[in-house]
């Protein structure tokens, strides 16, 4: 029995063991380098619609009504997705401030800015996301 060839239970078990405990250290490794990259992609997304928004301002003398206006007007190919809620619809304007005097309807108002719509709060930072 001596000479035949494989691997005993306890050379399998170190084997094992060493990988659990490489699967161990790099998941959170790995879950880190998702959350750090969907937030630099947020924070990549809200620096160009910002960045549009502003130049929209200084062509047309105006704040776009609505993000679809900002598309309609080829200043942007596509509304991009927010990468925490997976999803071009969730996305928080804030609109410019509303006359003193007279009458107006929200839609009226133009947009100054665009935040995340995810309440959730950063784990790596602890800032909210629509805070960014």
């Amino acid at each position: 029995m001596s000479g035949e060839k494989g691997f005993t239970l306890i050379e399998l078990l170190v084997v094992l063991t060493i990988i659990g405990i490489l699967i161990t250290v790099g998941v959170p490794y790995y879950k880190n380098s998702v959350i750090k990259s969907k937030e630099s992609v947020l924070r990549e997304n809200l620096f160009i619609m910002r960045k549009m928004i502003q130049q929209f301002k200084l062509d047309k003398k105006r704040y776009p009504k609505s993000l679809e206006e900002l598309v309609e007007n080829k200043y942007l190919r596509a509304i991009p997705f927010d990468p925490i809620t997976n999803s071009d619809k969730t996305w928080k304007v804030k609109r410019e401030e509303p006359p003193e005097t007279g009458a107006y309807y929200e839609e009226d108002l133009g947009i100054v800015d665009v935040f995340s719509g995810s309440e959730k709060k950063s784990p790596i930072t602890g800032k909210p996301y629509n805070e960014y």
